[in-house]
């Protein structure tokens, strides 16, 4: 059981951060008529799904799930993406990842879609920790976090609830 002194966000504040980020995405892309919202494998594609559920229920933007597949502890290997590059070249695209630590799954996601020819690139992230090893930041956050090194964020998601906290 998580102590409760350790919970970040509960369920309810992140189903707010959800619908603030997906505001901010419809905000940035009003004009457009699709945009890609591409989640990190495992949580933050959990994550992405979240935030474009919400995105189609206030816009009538032409929402695309794409689940970008990457090795976070082998960040060098091939990454690989759900839809094909065609389905998001030129188009708005936000990577999407639960937490922002050293930087490093997102600067290899990032780097991945450098690779082609995009309207707009943005980035998403729940949590926010403040520790980056590469110069790269998050254009739609839930919360930002000091933290130790040593302490680490823990985000769950299941079907009907989530829960972030410090372990």
């Amino acid at each position: 059981m998580i102590a409760e002194n350790n919970i970040i966000l509960d369920n309810t504040q992140i189903n707010q951060k959800i619908k603030r980020i997906a505001y901010q995405i419809y905000e940035s892309n009003s004009s457009e008529k699709e945009v890609i919202i591409a989640g990190i494998v495992g949580n933050g594609f959990t994550f992405s799904k979240k935030i474009a559920s919400v995105l189609e229920e206030i816009s009538t933007i032409t929402v695309t799930l794409c689940e970008v597949i990457i090795d976070k502890k082998k960040p060098l290997q091939p990454i690989t993406t759900s839809i094909s590059v065609n389905d998001y070249k030129n188009k708005p695209l936000v990577l999407v990842d639960d937490v922002l630590n050293s930087g490093t799954t997102l600067i290899y996601g990032i780097k991945h879609f450098l690779e082609v020819p995009l309207k707009r690139f943005k980035t998403a992230v729940l949590v926010n920790r403040n520790h980056k090893k590469y110069p790269v930041k998050a254009d739609f956050k839930g919360i930002s976090l000091s933290t130790s090194i040593k302490e680490h964020v823990q985000v769950e998601f299941n079907e009907t609830t989530a829960i972030a906290y410090l372990v």
